[in-house]
């Protein structure tokens, strides 16, 4: 589990293509802390350790992941976010945050405002996900508060400190970020539906 506060970026280094997996080699300050078997979320995907030396480690994406996730889009250079999963004893500062990305999103407008940034993303609504008016979003991993929620689009607004230590700085109009709904939205959304 995850709480959507993202620790660090990472740059990848290296992508290797195995039959229908990708492994990526992330450079980042958190690498060298990371052990094998550790679930750590990149771009809000939730990935494991595969290989860890010094300041790099190794991630595989198999190809269902690939397919939900913007991560195929990712090349040697690219920035992604980086969030170890959440210890019990710690403070939930964004919200539950599972890894698991439901589907992507195109951001439709960026537009700088005095002193924030507004971001307004569209997604396929066939897949019965909502997004609710200052509820919680999870976009490439990073907690953040809905609004002007519709159907099928939404907007964020992101303050420096998240514009300059994530990687929402380099999405722009055309751009694929990955989204996870909020739980609880989810689970609200499927017993209506029933």
């Amino acid at each position: 589990m995850f709480t959507g506060i993202i620790e660090t970026l990472g740059t990848i280094t290296s992508i290797v293509k195995e039959m229908d997996n990708v492994h990526y080699t992330i450079s980042s300050d958190i690498s060298s802390a990371l052990k094998i078997d550790q679930s750590v979320a990149h771009n809000g995907v939730c990935l494991t350790v595969v290989a860890s030396d010094g300041d790099t480690h190794t991630v595989t994406a198999i190809e269902e992941t690939l397919n939900k996730t913007n991560l195929g889009e990712l090349q040697v250079g690219s920035m992604v976010n980086l969030e170890r999963c959440m210890q019990m004893n710690g403070r939930l500062d964004g919200h539950i945050v599972q890894g698991h990305v439901d589907q992507t999103a195109i951001c439709i407008k960026k537009a700088e405002l005095e002193g924030s940034w507004e971001y307004r993303f569209k997604y396929a609504a066939d897949g019965g996900n909502v997004t609710v008016e200052k509820g919680s979003i999870c976009i490439n991993g990073i907690s953040l508060t809905v609004v002007n929620s519709a159907a099928d689009e939404f907007s964020v607004f992101i303050i420096p400190y998240t514009h300059e230590h994530t990687n929402l700085k380099t999405v722009g109009e055309g751009s694929t970020v990955n989204l996870e709904f909020d739980i609880i939205g989810k689970y609200v959304a499927r017993l209506l539906n029933k």
